[in-house]
């Protein structure tokens, strides 16, 4: 991989941008986006041991990870807009300076509430490095070089998520869950003494900022987290007046968000008019779908494996290592060659479609005798190669749709819709992890995800144009 870096840039190099030291961008840029989704695989992992080291029980499990990705879901496009306005660099050295704060305060928690605030702070931090981090990459490389540092920045970021479960499992096995919080401190650092030694200042252009949608930031924030807590409660609760009108108040909060989206047009932190193309309504109707079935899958699997079948957390984590591995590698080829040849429309229909077998297949796990190479390689397997079918043309057909002019936005509001597609499928799983038959569960929620797959196949049919003749 040091030979895909770029060297820093030279005054007779027309390939870089004006900059101090693009190596340096590239490997803090690196470091500070895979921490995004690394700490998420990490405590997937780590679930069953933090749930006993607090003794809470399914709902507690569902917090722990929704209490990150709701404030990551919520703001990760203000994030971008706050890099826009008030320096890319300095956004993202904060984000990464509040994701420390919050990994002691995770780390040192003396109670669940603590844990809790931690997590949403991490979520905080998070929102701020994920957007600011590829927006620097941009600036800092032109041309070809532009292409080979994000080739670079997602192939690192591919690694480090297949590395991080067994990594992390190591290191929750061997010394505890507390010490995977510790464990990312001194990349955190590194990202931090790296990025502010070599990372340029840059905004937007005042005409091309993006817009500072405070008010819609907070409604979609209170909406999302009213709708999750009454989700979340439901199993345990049952359909109570609480419950039922903390739903209701959170359908009427992102009822709210939309009124004030649409009223504020293009000056929105979610332009509603980029909906009134079919492709990326479908598309982001696609996204939802693929994600909350993925989403529940990445939390419920190594739960149940470590809790169902008396893995132990690295154990766990090398059980899920085929699935990462093979996306990492099949994507780009996926995204070049096959996406060339066959078309957007016939890969994404074809990818969910591999997803939903692979999700049919783990509705077949038994409730004893579970066997990893019969129950459960084969279908993660599916699994990866039709998530592999589906990400790099997504993401272009995504802004293709949107238009040159719109396409930092549209990509940012199609990952803010599949983080909360994972929030919202993590939010019902209470209804698994609350169950005796846990293997039994697990296998009802893989019917349940097959379906959210295969309905994503459909809707990408149905709303992408076949690809014109050769």
């Amino acid at each position: 991989m040091s030979n895909a870096l770029p060297l820093p840039c030279q005054p007779a190099d027309p390939g870089h941008a004006d900059c101090p030291d693009t190596r340096g961008t590239l490997i803090a840029t690196v470091i500070g986006s895979s921490l995004v989704f690394v700490l998420g695989s990490i405590v997937n992992v780590a679930l069953p041991q933090m749930q006993d080291g607090f003794g809470t029980g399914p709902a507690g499990a569902q917090w722990i990870v929704n209490s990150y990705l709701l404030p990551l879901s919520a703001l990760v496009l203000l994030g971008g807009a706050l890099g826009d306005h008030y320096g890319r660099k300095a956004v993202f050295l904060a984000g990464l300076a509040v994701f420390a704060a919050s990994c002691i305060l995770c780390a040192i928690a003396w109670s669940f509430p603590v844990f809790l605030i931690g997590r949403v702070l991490e979520g905080v931090g998070a929102a701020m490095i994920a957007p600011t981090s590829l927006s620097i990459l941009s600036g800092a490389f032109t041309g070809k070089a532009r292409g080979a540092a994000i080739g670079t920045w997602a192939g690192a970021g591919a690694a480090a998520g297949a590395l991080a479960p067994v990594a992390g499992g190591w290191i929750v096995d061997a010394a505890g869950w507390r010490w995977a919080f510790v464990a990312v401190l001194p990349f955190v650092a590194a990202a931090m003494v790296i990025g502010a030694r070599s990372v340029k200042e840059s905004r937007a252009e005042r005409g091309e900022r993006a817009p500072l949608d405070w008010t819609g930031a907070v409604l979609a924030a209170l909406g999302l987290l009213a709708a999750t807590w009454s989700l979340t409660s439901l199993p345990a609760q049952g359909a109570t007046p609480a419950t039922l009108g903390g739903l209701a108040g959170g359908l009427v909060l992102l009822g709210a968000f939309l009124w004030v989206e649409h009223r504020k047009g293009e000056r929105a932190m979610t332009p509603l008019a980029l909906f009134d193309d079919k492709a990326f309504s479908g598309l982001s109707v696609f996204t939802f779908l693929l994600y909350a079935a993925l989403g529940g899958l990445m939390f419920l699997l190594p739960y149940v494996l470590i809790r169902g079948a008396g893995y132990s957390s690295t154990a766990a984590g090398a059980a899920i290592l085929p699935f990462p591995l093979i996306l990492g590698l099949l994507s780009r080829a996926v995204g070049g060659l096959l996406t060339e040849k066959l078309g957007t429309r016939l890969l994404l229909t074809a990818g969910a479609g591999l997803v939903a077998a692979g999700f049919a297949l783990f509705g077949r796990v038994p409730s004893e005798g579970l066997s990893y190479a019969v129950h459960i390689l084969p279908p993660l397997l599916l699994l990866a190669v039709g998530m592999a079918f589906a990400v790099a043309p997504l993401t272009a057909a995504v802004l293709d749709a949107a238009g040159e002019e719109r396409s930092g936005v549209a990509s940012g509001v199609n990952n803010a819709i599949s983080r909360v597609g994972g929030l919202v499928a993590t939010a019902l799983l209470g209804l698994v992890l609350g169950g005796e038959a846990l293997l039994s569960g697990f296998a009802t929620a893989a019917w349940a995800g097959a379906v959210l797959a295969a309905a994503a196949g459909v809707v990408a049919f149905a709303s992408l144009r076949p690809a014109p003749p050769p």
